[in-house]
């Protein structure tokens, strides 16, 4: 789903208003942003990894996705207008070349039109009389529905669509006349919204969809999206540590800020929707729908010590099929200096047996280059700092779990020389530029820092050196993966300022993120899209078509080079993965932790694959309620394992590990030192 590209992170940034418009007015481009647009298309077509022309068939490219991203769920546009807008279909990319950017301001401006309208017809026309009990559907695949012809029939789909927000309301007690109010204020709020936008917003939409037809990582910032994305990590932040985006007319998740209390929590994720936010433990929870973004901020920051509950749906669920999940999260300061490793000791029991294990939790791949450049001794690494943690804990530890869960990635310098803490020497990643040469990215250094037992821990979250990471330790068989597949990013960007290209031009120009190398594992195989499949599979509610670097519809192909010169380990080989594996497969089927969140994963892929939901509010009812025993009886499980000694299975005597993921990433390798890994 495309995104109206305005980024805040909370505890620091708000978005500067737009001036107001009154929605009669027109919007246009101006001459500053007609020679921007020509720029960039010449700095893509130029740098751009898959050179890629400006052409017809890219046209219609731009020209579907530009429509997407103002009317994905086809609420507003009629039959009409999109006949209308077919004269622009294969003209674009002449338009952008010249910078001629009428036809999308036009667009917009009939976007805006058929908006208000909208509108107006559930503030003016719309009757909140309804009637529960009759067997109708709101279909919430916008794949299988099309454009209407008529404003009839529009008004009929806007009916079941605040027919189903309304039942929502209905389930969570609220009177018929607060239903009315809440939701005729929701969308007064969009109406705001959409009414204060100015050209430049027109403008940074149009030219990102444009960037992101070369691929989903190119990117188009305007100065103002710019300088929100400068983000001073020495200061401190209080917040609960997200960068939130607008998607349609809800608040989105677009990243977790590495050791802030969010990431701390575990309990949201990227993707995840804000559908209401509440002050402290009773505080009544406030719809968010429709909401501006500063506005959002300023609900959810707050000093640090206090608590904030929000009601999500979880990332690749539909808004109209998923149950809300209610979460808290204590807000706090968030400092660079949390996103550090970080390391504890579990004593393990295993069939009678007890082992130490290490476990290394690696929020980032950081490098403060500044400081290395300056000849600072003390310059922040993540290599450095696990080397550090590796000293103190070596020693008195039978193996080590390496926890990569949710690591987006960062410096490409630091995968290679961590994965050189494990490995002898030699190649890591392999770069693979646009003119076809390649450069490997290598660890020099012979020294094995440590050479026990390993595991590493990753998830459908882990991202870019994350994978880089794992990928070497798998390709070397250096340790064990465990967990989900990675999210398969397998390209290197970098931000280019228009403003080097104009020097004489006073106004600030964007900046332009575009796609220049694609990484490759050292076997050969891009990491795009497939990404790292562990050795041990977790259940995951992530299908690639939904969450990850596939779920993109211009991601670029994966593909395979030649593979490097690498000598692998004799640490790992088939018969220890099939011996781990069939552990595995029987603790899937007879232990409750597992068992518990099979059916979490199986209630989530179920919720994920609803097209259609029900309006007859009984059956709504049972829906829900089906779906909370289903939540309250693994819960519930949860409980009664964390109570009963014999069903924690003497895991560990420091308190039961209740992170069924973690806890099984500390099984396996448990398992594997059993089998005298060394």
């Amino acid at each position: 789903m495309k995104k109206i590209f305005i980024y805040i992170l909370i505890g620091l940034f708000s978005v500067n208003a737009f001036a107001q418009k009154e929605k009669s007015s027109k919007l246009s481009p101006n001459q500053s942003q007609s020679m921007e647009a020509r720029l960039v298309a010449g700095l893509l077509t130029q740098y751009h990894y898959e050179k890629i022309a400006i052409d017809d068939d890219l046209s219609r490219i731009i020209f579907d996705e530009y429509l997407s991203s103002l009317d994905v769920n086809k609420h507003y546009f009629l039959k009409e207008d999109i006949e209308g807008f077919q004269k622009y279909r294969e003209r674009l990319d002449d338009h952008i070349k010249l910078g001629y950017l009428l036809p999308p301001f036009e667009i917009f401006n009939v976007f805006r039109e058929r908006f208000f309208e909208r509108m107006d017809y559930i503030e003016n026309e719309l009757s909140f009389d309804f009637d529960y009990t009759k067997d109708e559907y709101l279909t919430v695949n916008s794949d299988s529905i099309d454009y209407v012809a008529s404003k009839d029939e529009l008004n009929d789909r806007w009916r079941r669509l605040v027919k189903s927000q309304a039942i929502d309301y209905k389930l969570d007690d609220k009177a018929d006349t607060t239903i009315a109010r809440l939701i005729k204020e929701r969308y007064s709020r969009l109406k705001q919204t959409i009414g204060e936008y100015e050209g430049r917003d027109v403008f940074q939409l149009y030219m990102n969809t444009f960037a992101e037809s070369f691929d989903p990582h190119s990117s188009y910032f305007s100065p103002i999206t710019s300088e929100n994305f400068k983000i001073r990590m020495s200061q401190s932040l209080e917040g609960i540590g997200a960068t939130l985006t607008t998607d349609g007319n809800y608040t989105r998740v677009a990243s977790v800020v590495l050791g802030g209390p969010a990431f701390e929590s575990k309990l949201i994720n990227t993707d995840d929707k804000i559908l209401a936010v509440a002050q402290g433990i009773e505080g009544e929870f406030v719809d968010i729908t429709g909401w501006r973004l500063d506005d959002v901020v300023q609900k959810i920051r707050g000093p640090k010590g206090t608590i904030v509950r929000l009601k999500i749906i979880e990332a690749g669920t539909p808004i109209s099929t998923g149950v809300p999940q209610e979460i808290t999260i204590v807000r706090d300061k968030i400092k660079l200096d949390n996103q550090v490793p970080y390391a504890e000791v579990k004593e393990v029991y295993r069939d009678g047996n007890q082992y130490n294990v290490g476990i290394i939790t690696i929020p980032s791949f950081y490098l403060n280059f500044e400081a290395m450049r300056n000849g600072e001794e003390d310059y922040g690494s993540t290599t450095r700092d696990v080397k550090a943690i590796l000293d103190t804990i070596k020693s008195e530890v039978d193996g080590i779990v390496i926890d990569l869960r949710s690591n987006g990635g960062g410096s490409l310098q630091e995968a290679i020389e961590l994965s050189g803490l494990f490995i002898k020497e030699g190649p890591v990643v392999q770069i693979r530029e646009s003119d076809g040469s390649i450069e490997l990215g290598e660890d020099e250094d012979e020294e094995i820092y440590y050479d026990g037992p390993l595991t590493v821990l990753t998830n459908r979250f882990s991202a870019s050196a994350s994978e880089i990471f794992s990928g070497a330790i798998q390709d070397y068989k250096r340790g064990v993966i465990i967990g989900e597949n990675t999210f398969g990013k397998g390209t290197v960007q970098n931000l280019i300022s228009l403003n080097q290209f104009v020097p004489k031009v006073q106004d600030t120009l964007g900046q332009v993120k575009l796609t220049l190398a694609k990484y490759y594992r050292v076997n050969g195989s891009s990491t795009q899209h497939k990404g790292v499949s562990p050795d041990i599979k977790m259940p995951s509610p992530y299908a690639a078509k939904t969450f990850g670097e596939s779920s993109y519809v211009r991601a670029l192909e994966w593909d395979q080079i030649e593979s490097s010169n690498y000598q692998t380990t004799k640490h790992i080989n088939d018969d220890i993965l099939t011996k781990l594996n069939a552990k595995h497969e029987k603790r899937l089927e007879e232990e409750p932790y597992l068992k518990t969140l099979k059916n979490n994963v199986k209630e989530a892929v179920s919720q994920q694959s609803m097209y259609r939901v029900s309006l007859n509010i009984e059956q709504r009812k049972a829906e829900n309620e089906k779906a909370l025993e289903r939540q309250n009886a693994a819960n519930e499980l949860s409980e009664k394992i964390s109570a009963d000694p014999e069903l924690v299975n003497k895991i560990n005597t420091d308190g039961e590990i209740k992170d069924p993921y973690l806890r099984e990433g500390v099984v396996v390798l448990a398992d594997l030192i059993a089998l005298g890994i060394g």
